[in-house]
């Protein structure tokens, strides 16, 4: 279990640790918060991406062995980011780090191999926790070091918690046989990675380059066509059963895949993306915000979530499958919703702002995170690591969606090097938008069978073609 924390930890701090650190990014490599935020979007776009891929790989290569080679590709991406000599070679940094999000699912179907049913729903509930930060201290000492050392500094710290994830992966994590024999769908994932990055790079991006200009109109159409050759190759491989398809296009349909897909992408794009780039902007503005320090826009809008939420992901990981994973996340969804829109409504008083996020530590990063993990988990038995897989690509392609039009909107309010506080509203008005997609699609969730059902399930699920793309157990 330590282990595991140190592995998926190693890919969490890049996600919080370095928000407090963004507008010092901004200067010390003569950039704008577009592309600040287009930095964003890359790690999550690659988080989500990584996990359908590697996770998939992992069927084929074993968990451990993919485990590592995640591990691998961070370290290549935290030395990218530490001596990055410019913009661009930062981008690209970000973008590997962003790969290993995939030893989140990993960790996940780990501990389902070795645990006990009972243990399990404690242990995906610290996972979860980490899932928000190291309680915090991750933020703090990402602004304290951003202001003293400045961002690089950040990463270097990062880099250490990484070598103790790999090495702690070496030598403490069983290596568990490889469940599957066979090919991994290269063609399938080249496909998907094309199509989402081609999206979202042009939904971040549009703003600065302007949404009827060549590159935008590139990857919007072009991204959009390749997600459709994706899905007629996947659809064509199950279909002749030739090759197993890297996702299963048939659970798109059912009432406990696409409800549970859009709550996961609405509640990151709405919640994560505004703790991640507009709060720390916003805080930190010395014109349109509070102009406050990296250090303390961390310790006061990051860390009391991150603190309450170690302690309530646990809980509601046992409280989850007493009270019905279906209803936990319709609580969690409806709570996320309201302190938000507070939040939205008080942006010019920090205490109420303050007040608000911390509330998010029970709501989003407690309740509705380990509710979204448990559900993918008992939803769908006959189809549990696809469906689980599919979720956890859904978080990341939020959480960058969310951060890519938040970072639209607070660009097209920027003019000559300042921002104004109706563009940080706008963005944070935006996100409370997504939230109510996301109740609305907690709402249509179909409810999970039952322990029975799920053992019939269970012995009707080899069906020939069917996918596993790891990311969670029960």
């Amino acid at each position: 279990m330590t282990a595991l924390v140190l592995a998926v930890l190693g890919y969490q701090i890049n996600a919080t640790m370095i928000s407090p650190a963004l507008p010092r990014i901004i200067t010390e490599l003569h950039t704008t918060p577009g592309i600040a935020g287009l930095s964003q979007t890359l790690f999550f776009l690659l988080g989500s991406l990584g996990q359908v891929t590697l996770g998939r790989l992992s069927d084929y290569r074993g968990r451990k062995q993919t485990m590592l080679l995640a591990c691998a590709i961070l370290l290549v991406g935290n030395l990218a980011c530490m001596l990055a000599p410019n913009v661009g070679v930062f981008l690209v940094g970000r973008a590997l780090q962003g790969v290993s999000a995939a030893n989140f699912p990993l960790a996940f179907l780990t501990l389902n191999q070795v645990m006990t049913r009972e243990r399990f729903g404690w242990a995906a509930g610290v996972i979860t926790a980490v899932n928000g930060g190291f309680a915090g201290v991750d933020a703090i000492a990402g602004g304290k070091i951003a202001d003293t050392i400045g961002f690089r500094g950040v990463f270097g710290a990062s880099l250490l918690i990484s070598v103790l994830g790999i090495l702690a992966v070496i030598f403490m994590v069983p290596k568990l046989p490889a469940p599957s024999v066979g090919r991994m769908d290269w063609g399938g994932a080249t496909l998907l990675w094309i199509g989402l990055s081609g999206i979202l790079i042009g939904l971040a991006q549009g703003q600065s380059w302007g949404w009827t200009s060549a590159p935008t109109a590139v990857c919007l159409l072009g991204g959009l066509a390749a997600l459709a050759v994706f899905g007629f190759t996947q659809r064509g491989a199950r279909r002749t059963g030739a090759t197993k398809p890297l996702v299963d296009i048939s659970l798109l349909g059912s009432r406990r895949a696409w409800p549970l897909f859009v709550t996961s992408a609405m509640t990151l794009g709405g919640a994560f993306a505004a703790l991640a780039l507009t709060i720390p902007l916003f805080t930190q503005d010395k014109h349109a915000g509070f102009g406050m320090s990296s250090s303390a826009s961390a310790l006061l809008f990051s860390t009391p979530a991150q603190v309450i939420g170690v302690i309530g992901a646990p809980i509601a990981g046992w409280i989850g499958p007493r009270l019905g994973w279906n209803r936990a996340m319709r609580i969690g969804a409806t709570g996320t919703l309201v302190v938000f829109a507070v939040a939205c409504a008080c942006l010019d008083s920090r205490w109420t702002v303050f007040a608000m996020l911390a509330l998010l530590g029970i709501t989003y990063n407690g309740l509705s995170m380990t509710a979204l993990n448990g559900y993918s988990v008992v939803a769908m038995p006959e189809a549990e690591g696809a469906l689980s897989g599919l979720n956890g690509a859904c978080i990341g392609i939020g959480a960058s969606f969310g951060i890519a039009l938040a970072s639209a909107v607070v660009t097209a309010g920027t003019h000559d090097g300042q921002t104004g506080h109706a563009a940080y509203a706008e963005a944070m008005w935006t996100g409370c938008g997504l939230l109510v997609l996301a109740l609305i699609a907690a709402i249509a969730l179909a409810k999970p069978p039952t322990t029975e059902q799920a053992e019939h399930l269970e012995g009707e699920s080899d069906h020939p073609g069917a996918v596993v793309v790891p990311a969670t157990g029960h």
